[in-house]
């Protein structure tokens, strides 16, 4: 592809892009496809002559596009959101013309330095405690996600406690409505299912610190080791807040490393009244939350901050003979492929810094509020409608509720509303029941479309 049919290939396909996100609430958003179509529609090899671009780009607008599920759509409640932005989608479009790998400083300075920059932009756009900016021992990273981000927390953990000497004798902390990947990652890292204490929650499902000091004890006088605990700020299932700065107490007073995973919620502290989400922060070892989910960054983007980088670089950094340099080996600047475990690492920084000067903090915080309001009125409908409930208490722009004739009637309510293709909604289980869950916060959903999701609750229910 010449440059000249490079431009013309890339003028079409953002034309292609900026039509499809002017159409995309007119899309279903659930695809109408069984398994194996998509495939069943493709040529079974690869073709032996390149193909012209707009044959290509034709093929994404008959067979791709109608073929994914639509979370770009204003309707779209499912799970959490997955935030884009055409800032975003032009920064990950000049990441890849770079074509840069930032695995050292030396292989790309700016890859890192804007990364490093961005980051400190980000803590104090968000209010993060000074030890989590660069000017100190800690600092930010991006990661791919916030269950990578959270397996560096496990191993850096692990490891500052003894590692793979003591490694049977070590214990890992977390709530029972903490994210699966906790899990995940510590069996990565190592350790068997049971060392991994699951903590009761109290009524509002956050963690019972009082039982984790319980428990902590408990461990200690038979001669276990507390190595980490994980807090959540934000639960996936009700978007529960875990009491960080007690848990902190019951961690720090046995050496455990503390981290927090607000891989949602994160993002609500761009507005200074959602603050309160960091009480405790300033004690913890390692936060993450996600760009990616609520701060109109495509994925993937979490930030994953420390307060002291030495125990993460020295279980995660091998220097083998082939990325030695003077620049390394002068300490004078990061190495980031020495805090995550992959080597190569994308120049993922561009879209965020696109995004951060495009918006500003002042539009960033618009578009946490806006979300947040509107999902204060749907919960106020559902409050009003005599045959629903609350099922949690509102988080955010998180509204879990329940049909008051119990889970078969949920389920039923879940299924009507998804089949009108006007909106779509994911479902969980509190105290082993059928809960619906209303994740507001699409780049493109505004309070109309969330007054749109009460009347169908109110005419389906």
């Amino acid at each position: 592809m010449t440059p000249d049919e490079f431009r013309a290939a890339g003028h079409a396909t953002v034309d292609w892009i900026a039509d499809f996100l002017a159409g995309v609430a007119d899309r279903p958003i659930m695809p109408d496809v069984a398994p194996g179509d998509v495939r069943a529609s493709l040529p079974p090899s690869p073709p032996p002559v390149g193909e012209p671009f707009d044959a290509l780009l034709a093929d994404v607008d008959s067979l791709i596009a109608p073929a994914v599920t639509q979370w770009q759509h204003p309707g779209f409640y499912g799970y959490f959101p997955a935030n884009s932005s055409p800032p975003a989608v032009l920064g990950e479009l000049v990441s890849a013309g770079l074509g840069v790998q930032g695995m050292l400083w030396s292989t790309s300075p700016a890859c890192t330095e804007l990364e490093t920059h961005v980051l400190d932009w980000l803590a104090e756009a968000c209010g993060l405690p000074e030890r989590f900016r660069s000017d100190g021992p800690g600092g930010g990273v991006i990661q791919d996600s916030a269950s990578s981000a959270s397996l560096c927390a496990v191993l850096a953990a692990r490891d500052r406690s003894g590692g793979s000497d003591v490694l049977p004798d070590l214990r890992v902390y977390t709530s029972s409505q903490a994210h699966s990947s906790i899990e995940k990652d510590v069996l990565v890292a190592g350790f068997g299912r049971h060392q991994l204490r699951v903590v009761p929650v109290d009524g509002d499902y956050a963690m019972d610190a009082d039982a984790l000091a319980s428990m902590v004890a408990a461990d200690v006088s038979e001669g276990l080791v507390p190595c980490l605990v994980v807090a959540t700020v934000g639960t996936t299932s009700s978007g529960a807040v875990d009491p960080v700065a007690r848990i902190a107490e019951v961690a720090c007073s046995v050496g455990a490393w503390v981290h927090v995973d607000s891989a949602w919620a994160g993002s609500a502290t761009v507005c200074p009244e959602h603050r309160d989400l960091l009480d405790g922060l300033d004690r913890v070892d390692s936060y993450a939350f996600n760009p990616h989910k609520w701060l109109l960054t495509n994925f993937d983007c979490s930030a994953f901050y420390v307060a002291d980088a030495a125990p993460l670089a020295a279980s995660l950094s091998i220097v083998p003979e082939y990325l030695r340099n003077a620049a390394s080996d002068s300490g004078e600047v990061v190495d980031y492929r020495d805090w995550q475990v992959p080597l190569g690492r994308r120049f993922r920084a561009l879209k965020l810094w696109f995004v951060m000067r495009s918006y500003g903090t002042d539009g960033l915080r618009a578009h946490i509020r806006a979300h947040v309001a509107a999902a204060a009125t749907l919960a106020d409908r559902v409050r009003a409608n005599p045959r629903l409930e609350m099922a949690a208490p509102l988080s955010l722009g998180l509204v879990c509720l329940r049909h008051v004739d119990g889970d078969e009637a949920s389920e039923r309510l879940l299924a009507d509303v998804n089949s009108t293709g006007e909106a779509f909604l994911t479902h969980t289980k509190l105290d082993d029941r059928f809960v619906l869950r209303v994740a507001v916060g699409g780049t493109w959903t505004t309070a109309v479309h969330v007054d749109r999701l009460a009347d169908l609750f109110d005419d389906l229910a």
